[in-house]
């Protein structure tokens, strides 16, 4: 292994370590205790950012939850360079917001293909909201102006006490902004509490489950919980609506159609979603076209250093909750991930893509596997079933760049750019759906459901 993947490959594994993770929280109380300040939850809301316009609304349920109170702050959009595509960014978080909101029983209003918010009409809801941050009533206020954001764009007006400041609005900001830089972090709708984030709706569970774990629960939720248990409460996590199901695809029944997955083999997030796709398809028996694509940073997408650090001990989180191998890493950035996209073709022509891919990825995310030698790469390679002579043999007649480069512009047809993506088709509904991310395989299924025969 060279001295270069090693380091990179130890830094990612000190990242996913729960030694790490306590780090973390342990230096975040001891400052706390230090300048004297009492434990608390940090909310950052986007007044633009859709991804916040859901959060906000589990905002009362946490303050009536627990006991600990729930600091609020208002940040301004995070630059670019954390958003990956910028021109598409925008759009696709609308969409991605507005498609799973449903199923958490919140509400995205819909602009009826009118505009994204105008940079005058987000001047105008940070100035009114501005005036709300450290109020108990700021969630509700949040929600009042996104909605009128969102719904009525041309006609944004003030709410009941709102008295919009452009000073206040302007030292608000720059406050929050200075806030989240300072704790670690980039985008709106994130909650912070003792050295750890939790971004957007997907994570909130994961935040009362800490917070129940170091006993800030109330008795009354405690009580709920027991119930729960008991089987009585068939109710999930706290929501202002009623949860709409995803719904299951049965055995079989999706044969009619056709999933695209867009993988990456150096991405953390492809890593720990990968086997729960793999399982989707068996299930399923839905048509697979299967489009690996070239890594992120291998493709010139920037990714700041704290957001890079964000993803790993994100992933970590969730690879544990969810009891899935990961954190011995071998970094495959660069010529090991352009030598095993080279072999990629091959297997694929010889019927073991997807074990390919499964292969490496177990290899680079969990086993610790030397991918940067040809002993490494030859374990993989009989790990996904295929002789690595014959694999060598059909690989050469593809050309695999040209491969990736028509994967790759499907995935930025589709509207995403980043992995692992997903794009449905077929079966008994028209049109096409797409979805970014492992936190949206259920999406996935649950589309997949809607077109297969039966469900």
């Amino acid at each position: 292994m060279r001295l270069e993947t090693r380091i990179r490959s130890l830094g990612m594994r000190a990242l996913a370590s729960q030694r790490f993770l306590k780090f973390k929280r342990t230096l975040a109380r001891v400052r706390g205790t230090i300048d004297g300040k009492p434990s608390a939850v940090h909310y950052f809301h986007q007044v633009d950012d859709p991804y916040s316009f859901l959060v906000v609304q589990h905002l009362p349920a946490l303050i009536a939850d627990y006991n600990l109170p729930l600091h609020t702050h208002l940040i301004s959009n995070d630059d670019a360079a954390y958003q990956g595509d910028a021109e598409r960014f925008a759009k696709w978080a609308y969409n991605d917001a507005s498609s799973i909101a449903p199923f958490y029983g919140e509400s995205l209003p819909q602009h009826l293909n009118s505009p994204l918010p105008t940079q005058e009409k987000i001047a105008q809801a940070n100035k009114l909201l501005a005036a709300f941050v450290g109020q108990p009533n700021f969630p509700e206020q949040a929600m009042l102006i996104g909605r009128d954001l969102w719904q009525n764009i041309d006609s944004l007006e003030p709410k009941p006490d709102a008295e919009g400041d452009d000073r206040q609005s302007s030292e608000t900001l720059k406050a929050g902004n200075l806030l989240i830089k300072k704790l670690g972090h980039y985008r709106g709708g994130v909650l912070y509490f003792e050295g750890e984030w939790f971004w957007g709706v997907d994570r909130i569970h994961l935040l009362r489950k800490r917070l129940a774990d170091e006993g800030f629960a109330k008795d009354s939720l405690k009580e709920q919980e027991q119930e729960q248990e008991q089987g009585r409460l068939t109710v999930g996590l706290p929501t202002t609506a009623k949860v709409m199901e995803p719904l299951k695809v049965k055995p079989a029944c999706a044969k009619a159609v056709t999933l695209e997955y867009f993988p990456s083999l150096r991405s953390p997030y492809t890593a720990i979603g990968h086997q729960a796709v793999v399982d989707l398809i068996a299930h399923s028996g839905v048509e697979l076209k299967l489009r690996p694509v070239m890594p992120m940073l291998m493709r010139g997408i920037p990714a700041p250093r704290d957001k890079q650090q964000y993803i790993i001990t994100d992933c970590a989180r969730e690879a544990r909750a969810k009891e899935i191998p990961f954190g011995n890493f071998v970094d495959p950035f660069g010529d090991p991930v352009k030598r095993a996209f080279a072999l990629y073709p091959g297997a694929l022509s010889l019927g073991r893509g997807l074990e390919f891919i499964s292969a490496y990825l177990a290899a680079c995310f969990a086993q610790g596997i030397d991918i940067d030698s040809d002993k490494g790469l030859r374990v993989v390679v009989g790990n996904a079933g295929l002789d690595w002579t014959e694999l060598h043999s059909e690989s050469a007649k593809f050309a695999w760049e040209n491969i990736l480069e028509d994967n790759l512009q499907n995935m930025l047809g589709a509207g995403l750019w980043g992995v692992p993506s997903f794009r449905i088709s077929g079966g008994s509904k028209e049109g096409k759906f797409s979805c970014w991310g492992q936190d949206r395989i259920w999406r996935v299924e649950h589309e997949i459901a809607l077109r297969s025969e039966h469900f």
